[in-house]
């Protein structure tokens, strides 16, 4: 088991934005992203985190690279986003 989490740092008036971009890719990631398992929404009162699940940690390091990613969510995020992303790969043991 992998986990795949991308740390946001986004203004608080700016987290329904976030979260509704957010419910708007996660089936597509799901159907789309190799060795996807799930998708979660952390809301913080520091920032927003999304916690992906897969299988594989190169399924994982491929899904940043894919056009669903680069193209789509992170090009509907760019504008809320106070900094660039802290995005970390975790292997579950």
């Amino acid at each position: 088991m992998v986990y795949l989490e991308i740390t946001l740092h986004v203004a608080p008036q700016d987290r329904a934005s976030a979260a509704a971009i957010y419910a708007r890719f996660k089936g597509q990631f799901l159907t789309q992203a190799a060795g996807a398992l799930s998708k979660e929404l952390l809301i913080r009162d520091e920032d927003v985190q999304v916690l992906h699940r897969f299988d594989t940690a190169e399924n994982a390091a491929a899904y940043l690279v894919s056009k669903l990613f680069t193209d789509d969510v992170v090009t509907a995020l760019a504008p809320m986003l106070k900094t660039s992303p802290d995005i970390r790969i975790y292997k579950a043991t």
